[in-house]
């Protein structure tokens, strides 16, 4: 029997020119190009699993893939395959793991963080959402707080989303205001398809006054995705840390 080793690759990016995290017919993924670069770099394709979808335009300090080959890696990888990436994809390390390692479920957690800003500021374009309106901050802050209080949010699902559960553990929830942005950052065990941004949006409408504290405890108590703000850009929110458990990774970098 062939021996196999498995890798984790940890990777960060800049979401602005990517349909997205994982490869799709006739779009160009962040996973498509770290597997074209790995293909050049092993001489031989390799296929990805990843940890987290982002959409597109999400950015990401945070992700990773595993892969399995047939070779162990030796030092300095990285450096190498970051050689053939663009510049807006970054390897970070290449971690081996034990065979059973699985990047997607054995996470225990992924933060997010979205970025609203409410004066015009051209180094914030594609990084940040552009948002001229006054917020109240503390009503905002007491909805990401009552978020806490839920597990279903089957409402912050975009339709036609395919999964098993909708429920979610939400282990931090808040807004702050940092280098004059609004900022708001969750972690979760899991996340549902466009939640992060539904969660946003509807919450901008809180800080907007357009929305009461009570309407919005309806709205995630109702289940109805038609009453939840999707709208805000992709473009404004990124993947932070994607969390293991501590001693997970006990392999020497390659």
């Amino acid at each position: 029997m062939d021996m196999k080793f498995r890798y984790f690759i940890e990777v960060s990016y800049r979401g602005t020119r990517y349909a997205g995290f994982q490869v799709q017919d006739n779009a160009v993924t962040v996973q498509e190009e770290v597997e074209k670069a790995l293909a050049v770099f092993l001489r031989k394709k390799v296929e990805l699993t990843g940890s987290s979808r982002t959409d597109t335009g999400v950015h990401a300090s945070q992700n990773y893939f595993h892969m399995d080959v047939e070779e162990e890696i030796s030092g300095g990888a990285a450096y190498n395959i970051n050689a053939l990436l663009p510049p807006d994809i970054a390897v970070n390390s290449i971690k081996k793991v034990r065979e059973a390692a699985h990047c997607r479920f054995d996470a225990l957690s992924r933060k997010y963080r979205y970025t609203v800003y409410a004066r015009k500021n051209p180094f914030l374009i594609d990084r940040a959402y552009y948002f001229p309106y006054t917020l109240d901050m503390g009503l905002m802050s007491q909805a990401a707080v009552a978020l806490m209080e839920y597990s279903d949010f089957t409402s912050f699902a975009k339709r036609n989303s395919q999964v098993k559960t909708f429920n979610c553990t939400i282990s931090e929830s808040r807004w702050s205001m940092q280098e004059g942005s609004s900022c708001y950052e969750v972690r979760a065990n899991r996340f549902l398809r466009g939640m992060v941004r539904g969660l946003t949006g509807t919450m901008l409408q809180v800080g907007r006054k357009k929305i009461s504290m009570e309407q919005f405890r309806q709205i995630i108590e109702g289940r109805d995705s038609s009453k939840v703000d999707f709208s805000v850009p992709g473009y404004g929110l990124c993947l932070e840390q994607v969390e293991f458990a501590a001693g997970y990774f006990e392999k020497e970098e390659a």
